[in-house]
């Protein structure tokens, strides 16, 4: 009997889902650059932690059904890297901030 955690890591990916993933991270790193390059606002470190994660599991979701322990892998990797935006969050914040 598979678990839910290997159901749900290990599943197939959905197509539609990582589009919208991919474009949603396309959408963040472009406002960020906007406001960087243009506007001279200094840059936000905890968007491109979003956007890191946010690609992965757009990456994860566009892999083809067969791939599905490589798909599994970047969804780990992509909870790796929004976990550890939320340790560094607590732990130092101003490092996210500056």
């Amino acid at each position: 009997m598979p678990s839910i955690i290997d159901e749900t890591v290990f599943g197939e990916p959905s197509r539609g889902v990582g589009l919208v993933f991919l474009c949603g991270a396309l959408l963040i790193a472009g406002q960020q650059a906007y406001y960087v390059i243009l506007k001279g606002a200094t840059l936000y470190y905890a968007t491109l932690f979003i956007a890191a994660g946010m690609v992965l599991s757009g990456i994860a979701e566009s892999l083809p059904k067969s791939r599905r322990r490589a798909s599994g892998a970047l969804r780990l990797t992509a909870i790796a890297v929004l976990a550890g935006f939320l340790v560094i969050g607590f732990v130092r914040p101003e490092l996210l901030l500056v």
